[in-house]
């Protein structure tokens, strides 16, 4: 998700912006919290190795985590929770969000089920209607959103609940433009669908919560953005031209796209509550920046930001508190796509920490982290090859599947005499398949992947006249 670079809007508009903002600092400083009310985790369970809902309860309060963000509203998860300080957030699956627009009773009936059923002894505080909906284009999904939260809301207030707020967490691909920061624009596809979703946060008093990782612009620019920057390290500074506002970290400038976005179409009260952010401890060789020494630095130094007292807010909203939920408690090794997808944990499956970490920001002497080998990113020639883990017998139906989308390129390389058809093994062709799909595709977003069965390598696979498709970095 890298930051947009699109013509900016007029000066009027920006200028009307900042006149918004100059009405926030006295909201903000009505805002009260301690520190510890800041940061929690999401507890994610895509993983065959991760420890029991009971450990990882007993894990999250161990790390003095005040909130737990859950990505469903497992029954068993949420009596775990009974009794305990955390602070819950629940989730509505996304395929979900028609059936309970379309049918009040039936979101009477989620409410009762996954929320009365287990509050107020377990502290359910937020229910998330969907995830990242605006990130696929089910646009039937976007119309039946808002009406999904009100009827969700409406039985909360029927039974005199009003301290749960319902929102939904969307990404930042939710804009259309985010540099600088005061050209954040929403995209023009969701404005019918967005505006009718921040009239219900605004009249609900909750919040806009937002996937935000300041990882995606910099691995995607890092010539064009400093990594200290993006770390919250150093001395380096970017002054908004329009708005005249000075930013010293990107996470700041990522927020603030968001918050003038907001206020350019009338709202300029909706607090952001970060849903998700975090840094990946390991990724691909094509993934630069991803290591432990980086994730240690952003999420600490994150933690020191947010749970500053008094608040620092961003330079757009100073004073402002700004929740967050850390991504995410453990490596999950079953997350398809890219390797850094398996690595955003702040624990190993085991339960042991990647790397020190203290939620309540009260520790700052962590001692040495290994230095970082792979910030400037891997340069040279890769091959998507069959991992030397892969299970042999999937290994033919994945041939056949990238084969048949990659019309005819297998036929002219690994058939029956081509160059490439000795050794006759379902491993070479498959890698040959691998290289090839992923050669023609890493531009459009495809991992080298495979379902677990293919990893990248710098060791070229060639051999004779068979040449294995590459990608030049």
């Amino acid at each position: 998700m890298p930051l947009s670079r699109i013509q900016s809007t007029s000066m009027t508009s920006n200028l009307v912006a900042i006149l918004f903002f100059s009405t926030i600092i006295a909201i903000s400083s009505a805002q009260t919290s301690t520190p510890i009310d800041r940061i929690g985790v999401n507890y994610g369970k895509l993983g065959n190795n991760l420890p029991t809902p009971f450990h990882s309860i007993e894990l999250i309060k161990s790390m003095k985590a005040s909130m737990v963000k859950l990505y469903d509203a497992d029954p068993e998860t949420l009596k775990l929770l009974v009794g305990t300080d955390l602070q819950v957030s629940i989730m509505v699956r996304n395929e979900e969000i028609i059936a309970l627009a379309a049918n009040e009773t039936l979101a009477n009936q989620w409410v009762h089920d996954n929320v009365f059923a287990y509050y107020p002894t377990t502290m359910i505080r937020y229910i998330m209607v969907g995830n990242e909906v605006y990130s696929n284009h089910n646009i039937e999904q976007w119309d039946s959103l808002v009406l999904a939260m009100q009827h969700i809301r409406n039985t909360l207030h029927a039974h005199d609940i009003h301290n749960i707020k319902v929102g939904t967490p969307l990404a930042m691909d939710i804009l259309g433009s985010t540099f600088p920061p005061s050209n954040g624009t929403f995209r023009i596809d969701t404005l019918t669908t967005i505006v009718p979703l921040l009239q219900f946060l605004n009249r609900t008093g909750s919040y806009f919560f937002l996937d935000v990782y300041p990882y995606f612009p910099w691995s995607s620019n890092p010539d064009t953005i400093d990594l200290n920057f993006t770390l919250f390290k150093g001395n380096i500074t970017y002054v908004d031209p329009t708005s005249n506002l000075t930013y010293t970290n990107l996470l700041d400038q990522m927020l603030d796209s968001v918050y003038f976005a907001m206020s350019k179409l009338g709202f300029s009260n909706i607090p952001i509550f970060i849903a998700e952010t975090g840094w990946p401890n390991q990724g691909d060789l094509d993934q630069p920046g991803s290591n432990e020494y980086n994730a240690a630095t952003y999420n600490r130094n994150l933690i020191k930001k947010i749970v500053t007292n008094p608040p620092i807010g961003t330079p757009a909203r100073p004073g402002t508190i700004i929740p967050t939920f850390l991504f995410s408690l453990f490596n999950e090794n079953l997350k398809d796509g890219p390797k850094t997808e398996r690595y955003w944990g702040l624990l190993k499956p085991d339960g042991s920490p990647v790397y020190p970490i203290d939620l309540t920001g009260n520790r700052t002497d962590f001692g040495p982290l290994k230095e970082p080998t792979n910030n400037n990113g891997y340069k040279g020639k890769l091959w998507c090859v069959v991992d030397k883990m892969a299970n042999i017998t999937q290994l033919g139906p994945a041939l056949r599947n990238t084969c048949g989308l990659l019309n005819g390129t297998c036929e002219l390389a690994l058939g029956p005499g081509k160059h490439c058809y000795e050794p006759v093994s379902v491993v070479s062709h498959a890698s040959y398949a691998f290289s090839a799909y992923w050669a023609k595709f890493r531009n459009c977003g495809e991992p080298c992947y495979f379902g677990g069965l293919a990893s990248l390598t710098t060791r070229n696979p060639s051999h004779g006249t068979c040449h294995f498709p590459s990608v030049l970095l």
